[in-house]
C-alpha cells in the first residue's frame, strides 16, 4: 500500500471494477469506480473526459484536435494522448 497525493495524479482510467491511477510515481490500482472518484474530486482540478477517464487539468500540456476535430489531450509528462469523447468535448471549446 502506498499513498499518492492527488496533485501528483495525471489521470484516472477505469479498469474493470477498479481504477488505474497514473501518477508521477507510476501506475497503481485502487478499489473505487470512476463515478465514486469523480464525486469526490475537485471539479476545478479534475475533468471527466470519457466515460472511463478523469484528467488532472494541471497535467495537461496542450489540447490538439484529431482527424474528426475532437479534442485530444497531450499531457506534460506522459507519452500517450488521451482522447476526449464527443460528450465531453464542450469542456475544451475555449482551449
Amino acid at each position: 500500500m502506498r499513498l499518492i497525493a492527488v496533485d501528483d495524479v495525471y489521470y484516472f482510467q477505469a479498469e474493470d471494477k477498479s481504477t488505474k491511477v497514473i501518477s508521477a510515481q507510476g501506475e497503481a490500482l485502487i478499489r473505487k469506480t470512476i463515478k465514486e472518484l469523480f464525486d469526490e474530486l475537485d471539479p476545478e482540478q479534475f475533468w471527466q473526459v470519457h466515460r472511463g477517464t478523469i484528467v488532472n487539468l494541471r497535467a495537461i500540456e496542450r489540447v490538439d484536435r484529431d482527424y474528426r476535430d475532437q479534442p485530444l489531450i497531450v499531457l506534460k509528462a506522459r507519452p500517450e494522448p488521451i482522447a476526449v469523447r464527443r460528450t465531453f468535448a464542450h469542456l475544451f471549446k475555449a482551449m
